[in-house]
């Protein structure tokens, strides 16, 4: 479900909550750099069998990379709801609805095994395909990213904060 105006505008308002902002390709490169370390971090801690981690770390790694697309497209945002809320509204119908879905998983499950004693099903192997590819798509969105598309998803931001 597309996240609404509503929602956008609230986070537009919020201290850490999104800004229009010069796009930047050092500031892109460097999140990029963040979500590969994130993975590496990963698969280190999915080798172990460290399952708390490599739920936690898998998020961070889509988060980054989603981070670093928003960076590339001149936009910031520090709420991690509002980053989803966003993506999810810059990105639907152009990426495949299974990618915003499982963003918004990992933040879940990174939360209920942070924060929560209860134990999630985990499936090792899954996380990580699933995060690499993931992160291995929004990649793909970034290097084909065009000016003219970048325009286009900034102006569709400013009409639904107006």
């Amino acid at each position: 479900m597309k996240p609404s105006k509503n929602k956008l505008k609230w986070c537009a308002k919020q201290k850490y909550g999104i800004k229009i902002i010069k796009e930047s390709l050092n500031l892109q490169k460097a999140y990029l750099k963040k979500s590969e370390d994130a993975i590496k971090s990963m698969d280190a801690n999915a080798k172990e069998g460290i399952n708390e981690w490599v739920v936690s770390t898998s998020y961070y790694a889509k988060y980054f990379v989603v981070y670093s697309l928003l960076s590339r497209i001149g936009i910031k945002c520090e709420i991690h709801d509002c980053t989803i809320s966003l993506f999810e509204y810059l990105f639907t119908g152009k990426i495949p609805p299974k990618l915003i879905q499982d963003f918004q998983q990992s933040k879940d499950d990174r939360i209920d095994v942070q924060y929560y004693t209860q134990s999630i099903p985990i499936n090792l192997n899954a996380i990580v395909a699933d995060t690499k590819t993931f992160v291995l798509e929004i990649q793909k969105i970034i290097d084909n990213l065009t000016q003219s598309e970048i325009i286009i998803l900034q102006s569709k931001l400013k009409v639904a904060l107006q």
